[in-house]
């Protein structure tokens, strides 16, 4: 099965975090930590800043790693590094994306999250109730 790489900003803002429903694709509807395919040669962080600033617009500080998923979609592999990110400027404006919310330790489980990034939704949870 042919594993996709990719980088997951989860921005926080204060006690939330930004998200966005996908616009195109099997999944279109479905939220997300916003983010992309890491290329070759770059680092995980950097693929995310430049992804950041291809989809919607902004430029981000990435910050600490939170933890990477593993998830096994029926037509490849997703391995999907997720970061603590904060907004250096921009406005966050929708490229890509069909919808987006902020949204708090307790909302956070009041969106359709994509199967890889329910797991991601958890970690943040208590990340936000942690610090």
């Amino acid at each position: 099965m042919k594993t996709i790489r990719v980088a997951a900003a989860v921005i926080r803002d204060g006690e939330r975090v930004f998200a966005t429903a996908r616009g195109y694709g099997d999944y279109k509807g479905q939220w997300e930590f916003p983010g992309g395919k890491i290329e070759p040669g770059e680092t995980p962080q950097e693929a995310l800043a430049r992804e950041i600033e291809e989809e919607l617009d902004t430029r981000i500080r990435v910050g600490e790693l939170i933890g990477t998923i593993e998830y096994d979609y029926p037509a490849f592999h997703l391995s999907m590094d997720c970061f603590w990110c904060r907004i250096e400027s921009g406005n966050l404006t929708l490229r890509e994306a069909r919808a987006s919310k902020w949204l708090t330790a307790e909302t956070i489980d009041s969106v359709d999250w994509l199967p890889a990034d329910r797991e991601a939704a958890g970690w943040v949870r208590q990340g936000l109730l942690s610090k």
